[in-house]
C-alpha cells in the first residue's frame, strides 16, 4: 500500500449484499494492521463495535434533513397543505375547537410542498436530528461510526460524513491507512463509502444471490473507475458457484484475491465480541483471512 503524503489510502470493504462476512474480514483486518483508523460506514445496522469493544470518546448530533413545522397561531384551517401532501401527514387538529392542521413528524418527508402553497405562511421547514456519530477508541485502533435512526433517510450524507471524520482522525493520529466498513447493496450509502477510494474489497458467497450481487458491486466500481479485488467467503460450502465466482472476476479483469473457508470458530469469535484473527488465530478462517491481508499490505 502507497499512501501519499496528502492522504491516507482508503481499503473500502464492500459485499453487495448483507451477510456475506464483510465485517468479519473488515474487523480482523483492523486487528491485524494496528495502526490503521476504522470507519464503520454502515450507518443504517453498525455493528463494527460488537467485535472491537470500543470505549466512546465523543458523541455528536446528525442533523440529516428537515421536516416542516405548521404554527397553530397563523394556521386559518384552510387545508391547502393537507391536500397537497402526497405523504397524508398532515391531519386536522382539535385546538379549543378551531380549526387548523397539524403535522406528524414520523410521516413527513421533508418535501416542502406545504411550505409552498400555505397562504398565510405558517408553514416553516426545521432541522432534524437524524442520528449520531461516535469517535471512539479499541484495542487495536481508532474507530469512526454512527448510528442513523430508524425510519429516518440521508444515510448517504451521513456516510460521507463518517468518511470525512476518519479522515480527520487519522491526520490527527498519523495515521496512513483508513478501513472502510461499507454497507451492503449498491446504494446511495455504498455510493458515499465508494467514492475517491483507493483500493476496493468485494467479500462475496457462494450463492445465487451472492453471485448476483457481486456482479452489481463490480459495475458500479467500474463506473467509478475503482480499483477492486474480489474474495469468496465460506468458499468451500459450494465449490461450483466459488467457481463461477472466480471466472466472473476474471471476465470482469478483476483480481481474485483468495477464499475464506467456512468455520465454526468465527461464530464463537464473534459471540466473544471479537475478531476471528484475534480469537482464534490458528483457525482455517483465521489463516486464510491473515494471507489476503498480507496481500494487500504488501501491495500485491
Amino acid at each position: 500500500m502507497k499512501p501519499t503524503p496528502q492522504a491516507p489510502f482508503e481499503l473500502v470493504i464492500v459485499s453487495g449484499k448483507g451477510g456475506t462476512g464483510k465485517t468479519t474480514v473488515s474487523a480482523s483486518f483492523a486487528a491485524l494492521a494496528g495502526n490503521a483508523v476504522i470507519a464503520d460506514c454502515d450507518v443504517d445496522a453498525s455493528n463494527m463495535e460488537l467485535l472491537l469493544s470500543p470505549t466512546l470518546r465523543t458523541k455528536e448530533d446528525f442533523t440529516g434533513g428537515k421536516q416542516a413545522v405548521i404554527d397553530a397561531a397563523l394556521c386559518t384551517g384552510c387545508g391547502r397543505c393537507a391536500r397537497q401532501c402526497r405523504f397524508s401527514a398532515i391531519h386536522p387538529a382539535a385546538d379549543a375547537g378551531r380549526r387548523r392542521f397539524a403535522i406528524e413528524p414520523s410521516e413527513c418527508e421533508g418535501c416542502g410542498v406545504c411550505v409552498a402553497v400555505c397562504p398565510r405562511k405558517a408553514v416553516s421547514m426545521h432541522p432534524v436530528v437524524g442520528g449520531e456519530l461516535f469517535r471512539s477508541d479499541t484495542v487495536f485502533s481508532p474507530l469512526v461510526h454512527a448510528r442513523l435512526k430508524p425510519g429516518l433517510g440521508n444515510s448517504g450524507k451521513l456516510t460521507t460524513l463518517v468518511r470525512s471524520r476518519a479522515r480527520q482522525t487519522a491526520a490527527e493520529c498519523g495515521r496512513s491507512l483508513i478501513i472502510i466498513d461499507g454497507p451492503p447493496g449498491v446504494g446511495c450509502p455504498t455510493i458515499a463509502s465508494l467514492t475517491g477510494a483507493s483500493q476496493v474489497l468485494a467479500v462475496t458467497e457462494p450463492t445465487l444471490s451472492g453471485e448476483h450481487d457481486l456482479a452489481r458491486i463490480l459495475e458500479l466500481c467500474r463506473q467509478f473507475h475503482l480499483p477492486v479485488q474480489v474474495c469468496v467467503n465460506k468458499a468451500d460450502i459450494n465449490p461450483e458457484a466459488t467457481g463461477r465466482i472466480r471466472k466472473l472476476a476474471e471476465n470482469s479483469c478483476v483480481t481474485f484475491a483468495g477464499e475464506i473457508p467456512y468455520d465454526e470458530a468465527i461464530a464463537k469469535a464473534t459471540r466473544k465480541g471479537k475478531p476471528i484473527v484475534s480469537a482464534q488465530p490458528d483457525s482455517p478462517a483465521a489463516k486464510a483471512i491473515t494471507a489476503l491481508w498480507d496481500r494487500f499490505a504488501s501491495g500485491s
